[in-house]
């Protein structure tokens, strides 16, 4: 993994065959003054989770699970928002360019590829008052098919990276892929290019789609982004809505 990762400004590298969650252990480096972009990978991860504290469990050599201990710059603290885009954006251009797989966001920053999740990303911000002390970014793809959890445990149909490329595939250097990725979005956060490229890249685009958020229900037909990185929908009378929080699903017609 460390040749894999050789030239890339990743500083330290923590690796654990078998671990609870990555990014509680990287919260807990973060708290010891672990410098931005310090990495922690593991083979098996027990107790992750991903939004809304949905379990994330990644099975040993199945899956990639890695975090990332984020220190925004000053630049960066108006976009604190677009962080979970952001990883979006990058594992999709590692599995498009490096792979040839066809990946879409799922808004808000999941990533799908034949309309199957493939990715799910977790950033967490935290604060002491109102002064930001580090972000932590966790990342987990399904890279061979036995990191695909059972049909009855998912919230959203799920694929794997091996499956749709049909053959195996190195995860150190899928891995490298994705933070040679991250590094390049992260550099054009926010530009017009960083949302040019998410609305190319956007999953169910002018198609009839129902978020459930903490506002309750909406139905639209999807439009695109708004600078906050809110979804933004089109109702049936026309009306447009924003929705900054919430899961997507294809409406049923």
């Amino acid at each position: 993994m460390r040749a894999a990762l050789a030239g890339l400004p990743v500083s330290p590298i923590h690796y654990f065959e078998t671990i609870g969650s990555t990014n509680d252990y990287a919260q807990s480096l973060a708290e010891q003054a672990a410098p931005d972009s310090a990495l922690v990978v593991a083979d098996e991860q027990t107790r992750g989770r991903g939004r809304l504290s949905r379990k994330w469990v990644t099975f040993p050599n199945a899956g990639l699970a890695f975090s990332l201990v984020l220190r925004p710059s000053p630049g960066e603290m108006n976009a604190l928002g677009l962080f979970a885009p952001l990883w979006g954006l990058a594992v999709c251009r590692a599995l498009r360019e490096w792979l040839h797989l066809n990946a879409e966001i799922k808004w808000p920053n999941d990533v799908l590829v034949n309309r199957r999740k493939i990715c799910g990303i977790l950033v967490e911000a935290h604060w002491l008052g109102s002064n930001l002390q580090y972000v932590i970014a966790g990342i987990g793809v399904n890279v061979a098919p036995s990191s695909v959890p059972a049909s009855g445990d998912l919230v959203f149909p799920a694929t794997c990276v091996e499956n749709e490329l049909g053959r195996p595939i190195e995860r150190e250097e899928l891995l490298a892929a994705i933070l040679t990725a991250f590094f390049a979005e992260r550099a054009r956060l926010g530009s017009a290019a960083f949302f040019e490229t998410w609305m190319r890249w956007l999953a169910f685009k002018d198609e009839w789609v129902r978020v459930e958020g903490a506002s309750g229900s909406h139905h639209g037909r999807v439009v695109g982004i708004s600078p906050d990185g809110s979804l933004r929908l089109r109702a049936e009378n026309g009306a447009e809505i924003e929705v900054a929080v919430g899961d997507v699903s294809l409406r049923a017609e």
